[in-house]
């Protein structure tokens, strides 16, 4: 596998190999020991899925404090343009975001750590978007801001079509409005929601 670094720290794209014939393909999408190799060393404790119809926005969402989560997304089926912004308070690049297409077809993930928002906009009919978390989900540490703030510079793809968003990420705040957050060192500690 390949993996690619984005400019921003511990943000990375990782493309598996994939082997195809005559029957179709095999790809590994996870295998702890060959991603520490590549200093991906978070311990994954939730897998999650959704599928999504062409034009439907998710994001940008976080979790904050000891709720926080580093994400290793792809998608299974159709296509994404994906985005993360850096929140973390002490980086270098905070306020920068990163974009990558996923498809079922090019396999690529995005391993986006802790201190990160994160959303997507979906560009196919019938996508399958898939996701491992090294936290649990925790309602009450949910954090999200608008995915069209000006201030964040993202060139969105354009869908042709009016966009889709839940009445939630309508009402995000802005990213003005939003506090940096302070992310734990330790990408293994899990911490557990008590709410």
């Amino acid at each position: 596998m390949n993996v690619v670094e984005t400019g921003i720290e511990g943000l990375k794209v990782i493309e598996p190999d994939v082997f195809h014939d005559e029957r179709g393909y095999f790809v590994e999408t996870y295998n702890a020991e060959r991603y520490a190799l590549h200093g991906i060393k978070q311990v994954f404790v939730q897998d999650n899925e959704s599928k999504s119809q062409k034009g439907v926005v998710r994001g940008l969402h976080w979790q904050t404090g000891v709720a926080s989560q580093s994400k290793l997304v792809r998608v299974v089926q159709g296509t994404v343009w994906d985005v993360a912004v850096d929140l973390r308070k002490d980086s270098k690049t905070y306020g920068r975001h990163f974009a990558v297409m996923l498809t079922g077809d090019n396999k690529k993930q995005f391993l986006i750590p802790r201190g990160f928002a994160h959303g997507f906009i979906v560009l196919e009919d019938d996508t399958i978007f898939a996701y491992k978390c090294d936290n649990v989900y925790c309602k009450t540490a949910e954090k999200g801001m608008r995915f069209d703030d000006p201030a964040l510079g993202i060139e969105w793809p354009d869908v042709g079509i009016p966009l889709l968003l839940s009445e939630k990420d309508r009402a995000l705040p802005l990213f003005r409005e939003i506090e940096p957050e302070e992310v734990e060192q330790s990408t293994t500690e899990k911490r557990r929601c008590f709410s």
